[in-house]
């Protein structure tokens, strides 16, 4: 019999484990974390009564390998134009949490006289609450539809996000060993970098490939597409300089911008809830009683500087951006606790041999005891509510009223100069970073390629036109962003004063493109300063006046814009959000509704020109949708059928007085049910009978009586099909279906 691999003896241990814990904490109605954590514990070598992992190097390559899972979900999950949509308050909560509790954080483990890279990672690792926990103690408690819980769940993915960021921080400074200013400047600049460039590459590219591959995906093939280009980010991330778990966000993130999503997500979700838990139950393995009994008053410091110092920076946070005090202590009680990300920032710490083997079982620890008294500090937020009202001084209550009013968002437009300004600037910066990116492959990969098949001046030729050819239509697109806009002219008309800066905008962009061609050019030819720059000159007017690459470069925009924007225009085809017009008809005291058309409307199937909504309730429809299909501006021999969705514009008077109309159908039942009864009755053809010779068409039993013939039974016994055009014959028997009025009316004859 062939001996069985240490590896899979260990998963077996490990699984059953898990399983058995699962159930346990699913019964006792806490999170399903701890109950891994408590697994990896029971399967360790710290647990003598059951059996222990044997090969603990393989089990945290798995674990590893949950890490790059949880944060591809992740990834899939979060997409970064909800950075947008958080608003600033909670922008301003989150980066008061986390650079306060990493100061915090820092301070402590410096006080316990541990290492300033212990102490940097417990900074890091106290500085994320749990988005998983929070967001169950919310169901568990009711709380989920409240507006300090959507305001914590903001709050929660700015964490998310810059997590993700710090853990690339922290790499890079572990391996630099030092905490010099520049050195992290140059990290985080190198991060934007990558960052920009990849979503930017990403969203253009990976979107294409789906799209033209669909007919050939199925949930295999998409699952296996998915993670093969997970990995492939992992190792680029790696390659360049930057961890595993941020590559594999990377790609998720990129994959949320596509139509397939939400598909994806729920195919991933098995296989990253496998190694997740693998993951969890590997830090549960480095739970050590020893080591927490040795380092239990830390571990007690350590947990009352998350309760107090989370729950103190996101109150001071919250307040901070205009909240209320009781919904700023609601927000501040929620999150003290730290979950899985202190865990992968542990482990960070870990795989980069940086941290002491104490700081693992602390921390584990630590979560234990804020995840558990999570439901408790949620519940109390209220009475410290009441109590800090209390005591609080008149003039700070009243300072705190004016504040929140004066952070209340103003509705209005942005000024002329930033409609304008925006747009230019972000076009500078993402054009630009595009083509650091070609200089950077063209000189990298390109040049070395042709120079061996080229002589030396053929292949710099050849290097010049790829690269210079590469960057044209992103140079172009810098340039002339903006020119011709309606915000450039109105400026431009508005005041003379404009027009300088106006002109200012180009000339700057125009010298920045010139730049980048100077570069390319000076970096491959040696000749006189004064020819490169005619030619970087002459160049660069050809891009803004050759049609091809003005046709190129609208393409490209176009085509990435179509791909982020994919979900969104998914989602207003098939009426799950309105439109973005409709925000845009306020200001014209107009609206934009959505009306689902009852079953029993009495004008259903109508054709709109004999509806005339316009006159009569003064509306006017602008889509039908229809399961899938959406009818734009729909034509006046269009019909409304029942169950339809339209969308309709109008003031807000009428359109109260249309959706009354379509509640006011009558969708009583009658008081006599058995008027409308449908019974089976037979008709026998005799000699006397009215139908005797005539056809079912000519009888009238369908047409004048409203009778079905269901069929026609002849002397043999046989029951036939009706046929319309036969005449009926003597001792034929009808079988008829009718509503029981018409049926009596048809047998009186």
């Amino acid at each position: 019999m062939n001996e069985l691999a240490p590896l899979i003896a260990d998963l077996a241990l490990i699984l059953i484990c898990a399983g058995v814990m699962t159930l346990v904490f699913k019964k006792l109605k806490q999170p399903l974390v701890l109950g891994y954590i408590v697994a990896g514990f029971i399967a360790s070598p710290h647990f003598s009564l059951t059996p222990s992992v044997m090969d603990a190097a393989s089990i945290h390559v798995w674990s590893d390998i949950g890490v790059i899972f949880l944060l591809f979900a992740l990834g899939l999950e979060f997409s970064f134009k909800k950075i947008v949509k958080v608003g600033g308050p909670a922008i301003i909560a989150a980066l008061t949490i986390i650079f306060g509790m990493i100061f915090l954080g820092f301070m402590v483990g410096s006080a316990f006289g541990w290492s300033k890279m212990d102490a940097l990672f417990l900074g890091g690792m106290i500085s994320m609450s749990s988005t998983t926990i929070i967001y169950k103690a919310f169901e568990d408690l009711g709380l989920a539809k409240k507006k300090f819980a959507s305001l914590v769940m903001s709050i929660l993915i700015l964490e998310d996000i810059l997590a993700v960021v710090l853990m690339v921080v922290l790499s890079t400074v572990s391996v630099s060993a030092n905490f010099e200013g520049g050195e992290l400047v140059r990290s985080i600049l190198k991060l934007v970098f990558f960052l920009v460039l990849w979503l930017l590459v990403g969203i253009y590219l990976i979107p294409l490939f789906l799209r033209k591959t669909r007919k050939l995906m199925n949930d295999e093939t998409l699952l296996v597409v998915s993670l093969g280009l997970c990995f492939m980010m992992v190792v680029i991330a790696a390659k360049t300089g930057f961890s595993s778990a941020f590559g594999a966000f990377i790609m998720g993130s990129i994959l949320a911008e596509t139509l397939e999503a939400e598909h994806i997500e729920r195919l991933v979700k098995p296989v990253k809830d496998l190694f997740g838990a693998i993951f969890f139950v590997s830090v549960g393995m480095m739970v050590d009683p020893a080591m927490i009994a040795q380092y239990w008053l830390p571990i007690l410091i350590i947990t009352l500087t998350i309760i107090i110092g989370q729950a103190t920076f996101a109150t001071a946070g919250v307040l901070l951006s205009g909240q209320p005090l009781k919904t700023a202590l609601q927000c501040g009680f929620s999150l003290t606790q730290i979950g899985e990300f202190a865990f992968i920032i542990a482990s960070l710490g870990v795989a980069l041999g940086v941290t002491s083997n104490f700081l693992y079982p602390i921390v584990v620890a630590v979560s234990v005891i804020t995840i558990f008294l999570t439901p408790y500090m949620i519940r109390l937020a209220e009475p410290a509510y009441n109590t800090v009202y209390k005591i609080l001084p008149e003039k700070a209550k009243t300072f705190l009223d004016n504040y929140a009013q004066a952070a209340e968002p103003r509705s209005g437009k942005d000024s002329p100069w930033k409609q304008y300004l925006s747009p230019v600037v972000r076009a500078v910066l993402l054009y630009g970073i595009l083509c650091v990116a070609v200089c950077i492959i063209g000189f990298g990969a390109v040049q070395p390629l042709v120079s061996r098949w080229l002589p030396d001046i053929w292949a710099r030729i050849a290097t010049a036109v790829v690269i210079i050819g590469s960057m044209a239509p992103f140079l172009r697109s810098m340039v002339i962003k903006m020119n011709k806009s309606e915000e450039s002219r109105s400026l431009w008309e508005a005041s003379k004063s404009n027009r300088a800066p106006l002109v200012a905008s180009v000339v700057i962009r125009l010298i920045i493109a010139m730049g980048f061609v100077f570069y390319v050019l000076a970096r491959l030819f040696h000749i006189s300063v004064l020819l490169i720059l005619l030619l970087a000159f002459a160049l660069v007017a050809l891009m803004l006046f050759n049609s091809w690459i003005k046709r190129s470069s609208h393409r490209i925009e176009q085509t990435f814009m179509t791909n982020l924007r994919s979900r969104e225009m998914r989602a207003e085809y098939l009426g799950e959000t309105k439109p973005a017009y409709a925000t845009r008809l306020i200001d014209k005291d107009l609206h934009l509704a959505d009306f689902d058309i009852p079953a029993e409307i009495p004008w259903a199937g109508s054709e709109l020109h004999t509806l005339n909504f316009g006159q009569e309730y003064g509306v006017h429809v602008v889509s039908i949708l229809r399961g899938n299909k959406r009818i734009n501006i729909p034509k006046a021999s269009d019909r409304i059928f029942p169950h339809d969705r339209i969308q309709v514009i109008g003031t807000d008077a009428d359109l109260e007085k249309f959706g009354a109309a379509l509640q006011s159908p009558d969708d009583k039942l009658p008081e006599d049910l058995s008027a409308g009864e449908m019974v089976l009755r037979k008709l026998s053809i005799e000699k006397d009978s009215p139908f005797l010779g005539k056809t079912l068409k000519d009888s009238g039993i369908r047409n004048r009586y409203h009778c079905l013939v269901a069929g026609i039974e002849k002397e043999d016994g046989a029951l036939h099909v009706p046929n319309a055009t036969l005449p009926l014959e003597e001792g034929d028997i009808l079988w008829l279906v009718g509503e029981h009025k018409d049926m009596e009316a048809l047998m009186a004859l």
